[in-house]
């Protein structure tokens, strides 16, 4: 069964020479009615007139938020989740019904859990352990809300501590919390940038999980900028997604080689929509 794509922009890596509040109406003016975030705040509970204010500008933007991040730490320092870490446990389970309720307000379906880095010292079992209990927390908490819980497999490449770096380990933890919570609300984020980073086999990732995905992004590779800046045949990936009946959004997750208005000419303006334009 075949399946119409869905484009989305993430305005956490495009648009960022722009004010977060301004970013969603660029969006609109460049064509997308739907756009992703990682985590736009510097904690894990922001007040309410940060919530409301980031709120209004997509609303008056007349863009969809389709994707949001749990609180993943300090990401420019390296942080990349916060889950899998005793010390963080507490920071990630305070944002769990933040982030699942903001979600809800917006409209928003999908929220991803970057699962972390290694903690010198500790066994990884525990770290595998302290994850599934978070984890089970944050897909009842999206399960409340109608969403879905994202699990990522991250590059080692440029994250050498990151736990989760094939999609088998990914969809494995997928597997295990929809096990734990019975609820099947737990996903694969398939990022294809980072699979292609790890060396994987692109086609054989998605024929083998894409009953699996919930989401997925993308960068060419290598540098992570936009299609046709690397080596990946985008081309190809589309047309596999569409054969297999995916069905969910794909969100554009690169660094733009220029400003960012200009880094969209791979895909046709009526592309941009969210409606599925083949």
């Amino acid at each position: 069964m075949s399946a119409v794509l869905r484009f989305d922009v993430n305005l956490s890596i495009l648009f960022t020479e722009l004010p977060l509040l301004d970013r969603p109406q660029a969006a609109a003016d460049a064509g997308f009615a739907e756009a992703e975030l990682w985590w736009p705040f510097a904690g894990p509970t922001p007040d309410d007139a940060e919530l409301d204010a980031l709120e209004r500008a997509f609303g008056d933007a007349g863009v969809r938020l389709v994707g949001l991040n749990f609180d993943a730490g300090d990401m420019p320092a390296g942080d990349r989740g916060l889950l899998s870490r005793p010390a963080d446990s507490d920071r990630f389970r305070a944002n769990i019904d933040v982030a699942a309720g903001f979600a809800a307000r917006m409209g928003c379906r999908a929220l991803n859990a970057l699962y972390g880095n290694r903690v010198d010292g500790l066994d990884p079992k525990a770290q595998s352990e302290l994850a599934l209990e978070n984890l089970a927390l944050a897909a009842q908490a999206a399960h409340r809300e109608g969403a879905v819980v994202l699990v990522e497999a991250v590059n080692t490449v440029e994250n050498p501590r990151y736990q989760l770096d094939s999609a088998k380990a990914a969809v494995d933890v997928v597997d295990a919390v929809n096990a734990a919570t019975g609820l099947g609300n737990a996903k694969f984020l398939c990022d294809l940038y980072h699979l292609a980073v790890m060396g994987e086999d692109l086609p054989a990732v998605i024929a083998a999980y894409a009953d699996r995905f919930g989401h997925v992004q993308i960068a060419d590779s290598p540098g992570r900028g936009q299609p046709g800046t690397g080596g990946l045949d985008f081309d190809d990936l589309f047309g596999r997604l569409t054969d297999v009946g995916y069905g969910g959004r794909i969100g554009l997750e690169y660094k733009p080689a220029g400003p960012s208005t200009d880094s969209f000419g791979w895909l046709p303006r009526d592309r941009r929509s969210g409606e599925g334009n083949a």
